[in-house]
């Protein structure tokens, strides 16, 4: 069993930040702050969100409805920066290490034909955006990068400083840059496996 090593300043703290939290977002379970929260209006912030300091939920555009949802029972860690131009959807029970990066956009096209120059200052370039999702049961590290147009599978770890930029299938252990399959989950053995 977890138990918290609180001492009786961090308990206090705590007790105030869960009453902040649910002036803020009734819902939620504790927020810590300093928090940022932009485009409130596009997130769903699911029910029971825990959330370490200075942490970044931004949708930016105007939408119709959600653009960022997030499950039940998450909990992220310090310093995690959530960015979202088209839709990023968070699974239930997911847990995120501090200075995780999810971003579902970038300035400018660098692949395919319509490329953007090097000569065009990047915040003139159009935004290039794809949705994201993650899955239930997904442990994220610290460190880790989430890039545009990336699909995580349920149950999946996804190791510390880890830069994901393609799909990542369920019950899979990623790391690396690019992140890159290093065990798989057996079900019949229930031990992962290289």
């Amino acid at each position: 069993m977890r138990t918290s090593n609180y001492g009786i300043w961090e308990t206090i703290q705590n007790i105030c930040y869960v009453i902040r939290s649910r002036i803020l977002i009734p819902k939620s379970r504790m927020i810590r702050f300093p928090i940022v929260i932009r485009g409130k209006q596009y997130i769903d912030f699911g029910t029971n969100l825990t959330t370490g300091r200075r942490c970044r939920f931004e949708v930016n555009g105007k939408h119709n409805g959600k653009r960022l949802i997030i499950g039940k029972n998450v909990n992220i860690g310090d310093d995690v920066s959530i960015r979202c131009a088209d839709k990023i959807v968070i699974g239930n029970h997911v847990l995120m290490g501090s200075k995780v990066l999810i971003i579902d956009n970038s300035h400018g096209i660098y692949t395919g034909e319509k490329q953007d120059s090097p000569e065009t200052p990047p915040n003139e370039r159009a935004l290039y955006m794809k949705p994201i999702k993650i899955g239930d049961n997904v442990w994220i590290g610290e460190g880790a990068v989430i890039q545009q147009g990336v699909t995580i599978g349920a149950g999946s770890i996804i190791a510390a400083n880890s830069v994901v930029t393609k799909d990542v299938p369920a019950q899979v252990i990623v790391g690396g840059i690019p992140a890159k399959v290093i065990k798989r989950y057996d079900c019949e053995n229930k031990q992962w496996i290289r």
